[in-house]
């Protein structure tokens, strides 16, 4: 048996980079996968037949995290689906980087939108679920640039410290429910994102790193497995940074 066999696992924005890692990891500990993509269709597809493959039930849903009203229609297939949702982690997130000077307006409302009001969005639709089944756990993946900031990313570092904000919160409004809500920062984590950065860039990102590499998508996944298992089953409110002290 695995660390989270019986359980019912939504994931957003799992058809690449963490978010698959994620869906992965959970499938491989006996999960059922529900997750989201919304442009990589194929990639969307090719990730729900890797998963069925571990012999669990795993269905893809075209969703948009950032559309409060779509998000109550994924929580009530994926229920509907799947006969309930223990786990939710909200992955789902783009960079519109720019210099605040240079950032539009349309760049700060997207990043918003999509990295935090879609936890917002997820989280109360599956409240209603989890307070009904007095069990859950809510993983939202945040940003050690939500704790220290970056220059260039003004929109990325609000949405990534709002969640963080949010998570606290989500877990004193729902711990009398048993239902945990926890944080997961990762810091450079070597991604298709990364791959378009030149060697030079990477290597100097590596070398200010106390561990001296970046972290893999699966090592943030293996954090993500701890906090929706029962081994954290006394851990709420927090944030789990997986950055190799690089933030320490």
């Amino acid at each position: 048996m695995g660390l989270l066999t019986g359980k019912t696992a939504l994931i957003t924005g799992a058809s690449k980079g963490i978010g698959r890692a994620i869906a992965i990891r959970f499938a491989q500990e006996g999960a059922n996968i529900a997750f989201t993509y919304l442009s990589s269709v194929e990639k969307g597809q090719a990730l729900e037949e890797e998963l069925n493959s571990y012999g669990i039930q795993a269905k893809g849903f075209r969703s948009d995290a950032s559309d409060f009203n779509a998000a109550e229609v994924l929580i009530n297939g994926v229920v509907t689906e799947f006969g309930s949702l223990d786990i939710l982690v909200n992955n789902a997130g783009i960079t519109r980087d720019n210099l605040l000077m240079r950032m539009s307006e349309e760049a700060w409302d997207e990043v918003i939108n999509i990295n935090l009001k879609s936890c917002f969005n997820t989280v109360k639709a599956a409240t209603r679920t989890m307070m009904k089944a007095k069990a859950g756990s809510i993983i939202n993946i945040t940003s050690v640039v939500g704790i220290k900031g970056n220059a260039g990313q003004a929109n990325y570092a609000a949405s990534k410290a709002g969640i963080i904000g949010f998570t606290k919160s989500v877990a004193l409004e729902l711990g009398s429910r048993n239902i945990r809500s926890n944080a997961v920062a990762p810091g450079f984590i070597e991604t298709e994102m990364t791959e378009v950065l030149d060697e030079k860039t990477v290597q100097g990102w590596r070398d200010a790193i106390p561990m001296k590499r970046g972290g893999q998508p699966e090592e943030v996944a293996n954090a993500c497995v701890f906090l929706g298992s029962d081994m954290s089953s006394y851990v709420s409110g927090q944030v789990l940074q997986v950055d190799g002290a690089m933030l320490t």
